[in-house]
């Protein structure tokens, strides 16, 4: 099957999560994605337990497939050298470096578009390249403290809780792709190249944007709501008689449909609870009605009960359970491949579907310099020239 981005060319300068989120996606999409690693340990992630093999971290082999690596060392001139023709004959350059940094190793958008005027330039950040943040180091969950997030996460009276999923890391590589995908569209239509810049702030800022506009509107600080929602109710987990179940009645048809299913009806239309804002006012007697009827009966007749009156609602799954269901199976987005000592991996495919499919996995993973020598030839470079290969680690 023909993908969407077959004849783009990738120069992948990121590492960790947030830029070979992107880049993966370039690359499951048809991308020809050239990582670039350091000489010594590679992608930081290489080395983040738990491992498959050795420099096959789980964080890493998640972001990484479709790609081909080349160890580098950036510091030196014919590390510097190699990355310029690659970014010569490149539609896109994407790095993630601190502030300053790019400038100096000779990778940013003045120096690459310099090489080559057509290029698509995206930079990464953690607080963006102005302001008086702007050289502090960010990571997912430093962002997530800064902007509030972990004022809004766990329940009321408790302690803070970090997202576990990396919600601003992987939505900045999100934005990234759709800023990169733009402006190929734009160049395609005859605007030349550009650059592109994103941060996790950015990111952050966005993810809270209801949350902030409730804030200006209330003018305090929300409580912790756990598994709730300010503006619902009943929206959140309740206890039945065998384990949690988590009830999404977000509007007042669903509120009649869940008093008759629950064998609530005396409560439906009683001024306390007619209406959404009514329940909100009054959420604590609501969520105390609504435990009380629930609490009789197991997960598995609620969710059965509740789905077939079409109440969005859902068992609590560990990510064992979720493996196993069958809808897992049948979405095709997992992933098996193998690569050799490694015996079969899993992995999730890309969440877009192109004319009803999913995108393949064309290659796996890539090792620490796996690709080094091969793409040198590609430039013309004889690996085996010291003044080439000196900046190149794993070659071969």
């Amino acid at each position: 099957m023909s993908k969407p981005l077959q004849g783009v060319r990738v120069l992948d300068l990121t590492k960790v999560l947030a830029g070979p989120l992107c880049t993966q996606y370039l690359a499951d999409m048809g991308a020809d994605v050239i990582k670039v690693e350091p000489v010594h340990q590679g992608d930081e992630t290489r080395g983040w337990p738990p491992f498959r093999a050795p420099g096959l971290g789980a964080v890493f082999l998640s972001v990484n497939r479709n790609k081909r690596s080349i160890a580098l060392d950036l510091k030196t001139e014919s590390g510097r050298a190699v990355v310029h023709r690659l970014a010569k004959i490149s539609d896109v350059a994407i790095e993630s470096f601190g502030t300053g940094v790019a400038e100096r190793l000779e990778i940013d958008a003045a120096t690459l578009r310099n090489i080559n005027p057509n290029l698509i330039h995206c930079s990464i950040s953690g607080f963006g390249r102005t302001g008086p943040m702007r050289n502090a180091p960010g990571y997912d969950v430093i962002l997530q403290a800064f902007c509030g997030v972990m004022s809004l996460t766990g329940e009321e009276g408790g302690s803070y809780i970090r997202s576990p999923i990396s919600p601003i890391d992987q939505m900045t590589g999100m934005h990234a792709l759709t800023g990169i995908l733009a402006k190929l569209y734009a160049r395609q239509a005859g605007a030349g190249g550009g650059t592109v810049n994103v941060s996790l702030y950015d990111t952050a800022l966005g993810l809270m944007a209801y949350n902030l506009q409730s804030f200006w509107e209330k003018g305090v600080q929300p409580e912790k709501c756990g598994s709730s929602h300010e503006s619902l109710c009943p929206y959140q987990a309740f206890e039945a008689a065998d384990g949690a179940i988590m009830i999404g009645v977000a509007n007042d048809n669903l509120w009649r449909k869940f008093c008759s299913a629950a064998n609530l009806s005396d409560i439906v239309d009683h001024p306390d609870f007619r209406s959404n804002a009514d329940r909100v006012r009054n959420r604590e007697r609501t969520v105390e009605l609504v435990q009380r009827a629930l609490l009789h009966r197991t997960v598995g007749h609620w969710h059965e009960t509740l789905s077939n009156a079409g109440i969005p609602c859902s068992p609590i799954n560990n990510l064992a359970q979720l493996l196993s269901h069958p809808h897992t199976d049948a979405s095709g987005m997992i992933l098996s491949y193998e690569r050799e000592g490694t015996g079969e991996i899993h992995g999730i495919a890309l969440p877009v579907r192109f004319d009803g499919s999913l995108a393949t996995l064309d290659r796996p993973p890539p090792l620490h310099g796996e690709h080094t020598d091969a793409i040198l030839r590609e430039l013309g470079i004889d690996p085996s020239c010291t003044e080439a290969s000196g900046s190149t680690a794993a070659a071969g």
